[in-house]
């Protein structure tokens, strides 16, 4: 295994990414976005199409038993990749927000569950759980800190008020906005103490930390593969087979099917039930690919060489007028964002000038957690830049110096 950083030759990693071995590369810093893909993960995708176009769990020619077996190695790679055991307990589905959708969704409700979030959920985790209002479920939320942890006395006190209602916890692993972690442990033990299902959006922390499923204790975790080097159009709900095996798929027909006649039908155990349609199997050859990629490192050197860049670009940004940075101080608790609100400056324009100036390639606008800037009444949102293990110290300078030209230009400065 690896090692990133003060132990790893960072150049050597870069060269596995076209985008970045280019003549004058930009310097990305969207990667809370998606990261960029590995020349491994692009040939995967392409060797799909070119040479092995085919059907798994159908066809039995040697093309569809090729990917059949692909498809089984990649899902038992990315259970070991979160520390799962049973890898039937692996979904593949399109993304984190089809996850999420599939356990709101897919939950039989009953009038008056409660389910709690947090004030900083992603509208994927947000939108699915309002929507089932109408079956009579309600949706409260929790609100964080002034610096924008989580108030653990305070999600213990909501947890207590809703009492034997209190069907679902759905919380963001680490925050988009801000990179601050939910210490889901913790929650998780307050939750089963009142009968909840935990569910986890992990589309911002698995591709950045080691996950461990069993250390997080908690029922249902979703992610996404375009978060960590892998193709869009792929993403995982892991769940505990008790409770998968309960769900309604929204997404029915084809392979979850057992039996079907003109009245009735049964559907097939897990995974089959909740993979309704032809899977994206060009996606799951190209995360096979990252996974293998990934598992010749250690991913706490990920977190620690992201925290190092986010150190310089918060402290180097820190002092400019009308600069505030969203979340705790201690960039070591913000991982690798740094999420920016500017005054009486026009962010999407900051955006811009990043690019054209300094070809700096960062985030502006709500980052999809729109509750979040309602409730403080802002309307642009912030500027974010999201560094990932292959971003050089050299790059977070070259951000502070963009940034910095760009806000003297501005304010006169």
């Amino acid at each position: 295994m690896m090692r990133l950083g003060e132990w790893m030759d960072i150049a050597g990693f870069r060269e596995l990414f076209p985008p970045l071995i280019e003549d004058s590369p930009p310097v990305y810093l969207d990667n809370a976005c998606m990261t960029l893909r590995p020349q491994s993960v692009i040939d995967a995708v392409q060797h799909y199409y070119a040479r092995n176009p085919s059907c798994a769990g159908r066809s039995v020619h040697r093309w569809g038993m090729s990917i059949s077996q692909t498809v089984s190695r990649t899902r038992r790679k990315l259970a070991d990749h979160i520390g799962a055991k049973d890898a039937r307990e692996v979904i593949f589905t399109p993304n984190a927000t089809h996850s999420i959708n599939q356990v709101a969704a897919g939950l039989n409700w009953k009038r008056g569950d409660v389910v709690i979030t947090s004030d900083r959920e992603h509208n994927s985790n947000l939108v699915p759980w309002l929507q089932q209002s109408p079956s009579g479920v309600k949706l409260q939320t929790v609100k964080s800190s002034d610096d924008n942890r989580f108030d653990l006395e305070a999600f213990e006190e909501a947890c207590a008020n809703a009492g034997d209602a209190l069907r679902v916890v759905s919380l963001v692993h680490v925050g988009n906005l801000d990179g601050v972690e939910i210490p889901i442990d913790e929650a998780t033990k307050v939750a089963h103490d009142y009968g909840a299902i935990v569910h986890v959006d992990g589309a911002q922390s698995t591709p950045h930390m080691p996950i461990d499923i069993e250390k997080l204790g908690c029922d249902l975790f979703s992610f996404s593969l375009h978060k960590m080097l892998g193709p869009t159009g792929v993403g995982a709900l892991w769940g505990r087979e008790e409770i998968l095996s309960q769900l309604e798929p929204i997404c029915a027909g084809g392979g979850t099917v057992e039996t079907a006649t003109a009245e009735q039908y049964s559907l097939r155990s897990i995974p089959d039930r909740l993979e309704g349609g032809l899977g994206h199997y060009a996606g799951i050859c190209g995360t096979e690919a990252a996974l293998d990629l990934l598992a010749e490192y250690n991913m706490q050197d990920f977190a620690e060489q992201e925290v190092r860049l986010n150190r310089i670009m918060s402290e180097g940004i820190r002092h400019l007028p009308g600069v505030e940075i969203i979340g705790p101080q201690d960039a070591a608790l913000r991982g690798g964002i740094c999420s920016i609100m500017l005054e009486n400056l026009d962010i999407q324009n900051v955006g811009i000038l990043m690019d054209e100036v300094g070809k700096v390639f960062v985030r502006s606008g709500l980052h999809c957690v729109n509750q979040w800037f309602d409730a403080r009444g802002i309307e642009d949102g912030s500027l974010r830049a999201s560094a990932y293990a292959y971003n050089t110290e050299e790059e977070a300078r070259v951000f502070v110096d963009t940034f910095g030209e760009i806000i003297d230009g501005l304010t006169g400065g």
